[in-house]
Formats: structure tokens, sequence, C-alpha cells
């Protein structure tokens, strides 16, 4: 049986960005090189969709206990912070009522931990008929082994696993966009700065 191939296009005009969990007191658990290269890749993703207009939501796991959003990733200014207790995205109503309000049904899920709260989150949505977009390059485990596990559980149970740039550049579509001069200045700066 042949992949119906709709769900695997980005449009920009559909999607959200989520980026879920990258909290401070989460990262000291983190490998420091596979934490960086996570990074970059989620600042170029917030880049990039604020260049394509993308909503961004983001969430807080406990955020008393595990702390606020990294400042690593710098002015995030989601259009909608959430604070959850839930795993999954999924069980806190104010999620679901933004992606509601938006009226968007492709969701590009970032953060962290990949086997707990991204994994479980891509169920969640799946469930509910949103189509969704795991970067490769924008989540992360403690544990190497977790987070390739539950990419392939994601793509098992009908996620997209993608990577940034094969994300934003989908969303552009053509080099005559009026985005793509300032995506292709994002990807030369990603491409150089380590």
């Amino acid at each position: 049986m042949e992949p119906e191939i709709s769900r695997f296009i980005l449009d920009k005009d559909r999607a959200v960005l989520l980026v879920v969990d990258v909290q401070e007191k989460l990262i000291p658990t983190l490998p420091e090189k596979a934490y960086r290269r996570t990074l970059k890749g989620l600042r170029f993703l917030l880049k990039g969709t604020r260049l394509l207009d993308i909503p961004v939501v983001a969430t807080e796991q406990y955020p008393k206990g595990l702390g606020h959003t990294t400042r690593e990733l710098g002015a995030i200014q989601p259009d909608r912070m959430i604070e959850k207790v839930s795993f999954s995205c999924c069980g806190e109503p104010a999620f679901l009522e933004f992606l509601e309000e938006r009226g968007r049904s492709q969701v590009i899920l970032t953060g962290m931990e990949a086997h707990v709260c991204v994994y479980q989150t891509a169920l969640g949505l799946l469930e509910r008929g949103f189509q969704v977009h795991v970067v490769r390059d924008a989540v992360i485990s403690q544990n190497k082994r977790n987070a390739r596990n539950a990419l392939e559980l994601a793509a098992q149970a009908g996620a997209i696993v993608t990577t940034a740039e094969t994300a934003l550049f989908q969303m552009v579509k053509t080099s005559v966009a009026p985005e793509f001069k300032g995506l292709s200045q994002l990807v030369k700066e990603f491409r150089e700065n380590p």
C-alpha cells in the first residue's frame, strides 16, 4: 500500500511549531555535545518559522520544579507559553485550545525529552488527526538510544521524521518565494556556526 503523500507535505499556512519543555533544570542532565546540536536546530527553526509567520507554542513541564525555558533559546517569544503537568501536551486543555483557535492541522514537533513528552505528544496529536512532523535535529533525550527509539516509534505510529532544513525549505516551496532570501541567509548562518 502506498503512503498518503499529503501527510508528508508541510504547508506554512497549516503548520504550527511546538517547542516542548526545553527547561533550565533539565539541561544539565543532557549530553553536552548533543544538547548544543539540538539547541542549534531549535534556534534555526524558531528564526525560520518567524520568517514564515508560523505560530509558535512552547510548553514547560512543572516549571516550579524544573525551571523555565532556557534563556539559550534567546527571545523565543512564543505566541503562547503553556504550563503542564501531563507528559503529553495533549493532556493540557490550553494546548488543544491554542491549536483549535489557530485552525492549524500540522504540528512541527521539537523539544525534550524525545522518549517521554515529545513521543507522548506525537501520539496524542496523531490520535486527534493532526499531521505531525518530528524534527530529528531539534529533539533530545538524556540517552541517545531512548531518543532514537522514540523517533522510530513515532514514525511507525504515523509521524513524519524530518530535519529543520527539510521542514523550512518545504514550506518555502520555491526560490522565488519572498521568504527564500531570508531563509537562505539563515541556512548559511546555521551551517557556518558550529
